[in-house]
């Protein structure tokens, strides 16, 4: 026990650490607004116990980012069972905040009623996909619950850089093009393979010129929904001068069968880097559409700056 003045005991007293003053200080940490939508990530594709791990990575990532956020985790083509579907994660998050005003109520606490969106939904998505954004949108409708709809993670520097980290795991970049030493399997030209048609390759190229600018080898989108658009980019590649080529997905995994990507590699005649999956970037994008679409985001997340 202690006094005003010092601890009676003789036992030392764990003082509050005094705040840092100027502008050097240490920003105060960000947490969830009280009462804020529950954060519903969007998984497309057929839902699987990988498909679900990759899930629960993401969102792990995003709690860390942002403590006390309610994220959710929501499959297109679910079941309502072990793969909760978009319109029951919806629902469901609806039916917790109204019983949450109802409790209030019932205990005299003066509170407002709740208004605005019951959730955001964020597309684990890297690029757009119309049909899957369509199915999104419709599920979201259906369910008849107050929600935002962001947009999809790309184009953004953090994708460029968790492209280049893969295919250095690969064995197909150098992962710091600074270090004087050389991989003998490296590519000179990087075919960014992405699905959606050629609204979903047109926006990968953005990416893909900020990823082009890492590894100093050029780089070029080709849609794998479209029937040869793999083979000619692979072909305007040498054509150009490229001799090694590697196919990068511009994929987070869930959204395409895995043999596609292999299936497209041998199409191109070269080897082929894993799909995004969980890396940190993709957690960290999912909270930026989230916070920006509430309004409580202070920047949105930085690329590592090119080496």
């Amino acid at each position: 026990m202690s006094s005003p003045t010092g601890p009676a005991s003789g036992l030392p007293v764990r003082m509050p650490r005094p705040r840092q003053p100027g502008r050097h200080r240490r920003p105060e940490p960000l947490a969830a607004p009280e009462g804020a939508p529950a954060l519903v990530l969007a998984v497309p594709g057929t839902p699987s116990t990988a498909t679900r791990g990759l899930a629960e990575e993401v969102v792990s990532i995003a709690r860390s980012e942002l403590p006390g956020l309610d994220a959710r985790i929501a499959y297109l083509d679910g079941d309502d069972s072990e793969f909760p579907t978009l319109q029951g994660v919806l629902a469901h998050a609806a039916e917790e905040r109204t019983a949450r005003y109802e409790q209030a109520k019932a205990a005299g606490l003066d509170i407002k009623e709740p208004d605005g969106p019951v959730a955001v939904v964020v597309p684990l998505l890297a690029g757009p996909d119309s049909a899957l954004l369509r199915q999104i949108r419709q599920a979201v409708m259906e369910s008849r619950v107050a929600a935002d709809l962001t947009d999809v993670l790309g184009p953004h520097p953090l994708l460029a850089e968790a492209l280049h980290v893969r295919l250095s795991e690969a064995g197909l970049a150098r992962a710091d093009r600074a270090r004087l030493f050389t991989v003998a399997t490296a590519a000179d030209g990087i075919i960014l393979a992405s699905v959606g048609g050629d609204e979903a390759a047109q926006a990968a190229g953005i990416t893909g010129m900020l990823l082009a600018a890492r590894l100093a080898v050029p780089v070029m989108a080709a849609a794998l929904d479209q029937d040869g658009s793999i083979a000619s980019v692979a072909e305007q590649l040498r054509s150009s001068g490229s001799q090694q080529l590697a196919l990068a997905p511009y994929l987070i995994g869930p959204e395409i069968d895995p043999g596609l990507i292999g299936e497209a590699a041998k199409e191109a005649g070269c080897a082929a880097a894993e799909a995004l999956g969980p890396y940190p970037a993709i957690g960290k994008l999912a909270l930026a559409k989230y916070t920006t679409a509430l309004g409580i985001a202070p920047q949105q997340p930085q690329g590592a700056p090119v080496r």
